[in-house]
């Protein structure tokens, strides 16, 4: 979608992947296959573009910096190392006085026994690292009586993980999640879409929903710490801050994503200006685009569980005009795996959230 957006606009697209015929390569004018731990090839790259982005965390921090020995690479360096780290993550929020769960980093079994008698329970232990979609997470809950038990479930979730470099983070009672999309150019401007509702389902994004009714100073909240961490980070490009917000009413930041991110592929539709083509605006120097949003939507993400009987009906799920399908082209669907999404466009939030969940409820139907 980032390069669909920027050949409309005109610019021309080389991507690097590790991968054959990937989704981003299947749209670009030219395609390299090679390792990000290539760094001469990461540098040959480098040397025939104007500007590098990434769109995931795990790249290479040394990849990017090779990159950019030759080429600016939006975002930079830092904001890469710092997100795709969740210790580093938490650390930078929590020093610079953003909100954030309680958490205590965990690098032993005995930091892991002592952080869980400081937070309590229940509690929700993480990779460090390569953690996404609910991978890579352990929950810790007190028994039936709320009271604490064993150490031994401790000591199991710390080998579930590989007994890796990890965060421990307090459970917060959670009223709903939401996530900002913020734009940053190389001036310094900036720009934003509104809050976008989240609903996950067994630690994957579901359901987003656009607008949403929230008080007005949670809005503001929400959207001014977006800017501020954008900010603090220097981050050119897009960046989204997924926050949770708790039944007392209190933001906390659960993540930052530098890049466009799941929940914003409604924007594609919606929004007179999507966040892939905001994101080409701001890495390429050029001015950012009106973020208006000129319909309510819903976006249903589309996983590779949908494929288990065969292909399904798209014609089903496209019989309303209101539904778009936008397939990834992944070659081969598995079990948790997002292959795409539908977008419902209608005259409230609610009437495209419903409609979105029936086109998608209808593509296993034969």
């Amino acid at each position: 979608m980032l390069v669909i957006a920027a050949r409309r606009m005109g610019y021309r697209v080389h991507t690097l992947s590790p991968e054959h015929d990937t989704p981003t390569g299947q749209v670009s004018d030219r395609a390299i296959r090679a390792s990000y731990e290539d760094l001469e090839q990461v540098r040959s790259f480098a040397r025939g573009v104007d500007v590098v982005t990434f769109e995931f965390e795990s790249v290479p921090a040394a990849a990017v910096q090779a990159a950019s020995e030759h080429v600016a690479v939006r975002p930079n360096r830092r904001v890469l190392e710092i997100a795709q780290h969740r210790i580093r993550e938490k650390s930078f929020l929590a020093e610079h006085g953003f909100p954030v769960t309680p958490f205590v980093a965990v690098r032993t079994e005995a930091d892991l026994l002592e952080a869980l008698h400081r937070l309590g329970r229940p509690v929700v232990l993480k990779t460090a690292t390569c953690g996404y979609d609910g991978k890579g997470q352990v929950r810790l809950s007190a028994d039936v009586n709320g009271t604490d038990t064993s150490d031994a479930d401790a000591k199991d979730a710390w080998a579930a993980i590989g007994r890796q470099e990890s965060v421990l983070e307090a459970f917060v009672e959670l009223d709903r999640e939401l996530s900002v999309i913020g734009a940053r150019g190389v001036d310094g401007s900036w720009s934003h879409f509104d809050p976008i509702e989240n609903v996950h389902c067994d630690h994957i994004l579901d359901v987003s929903t656009a607008p949403i009714d929230l008080p007005r100073d949670v809005v503001e909240t929400a959207v001014g710490i977006t800017c501020e961490v954008m900010e603090a980070l220097d981050h050119v490009g897009v960046l989204c801050i997924e926050f949770f917000l708790t039944r007392g009413g209190r933001l906390l930041i659960n993540e930052i994503a530098p890049r466009p991110h799941n929940s914003g592929h409604l924007t594609f539709d919606a929004c007179r200006t999507s966040q892939f083509e905001q994101q080409a605006r701001a890495i390429c120097g050029v001015p950012l685009g009106s973020p208006e949003m000129l319909q309510p939507a819903a976006m249903a993400n589309l996983l590779g569980d949908l494929w288990a009987n065969g292909e399904p009906n798209w014609a089903a799920a496209l019989a309303s005009p209101n539904v778009k399908l936008h397939l990834y082209g992944k070659t081969k669907p598995r079990i948790g795996r997002k292959m795409g999404h539908l977008t419902a466009l209608a005259r409230t939030a609610v009437e495209a959230r419903e409609l979105v969940l029936s086109a998608r409820s209808v593509l296993t139907r034969r």
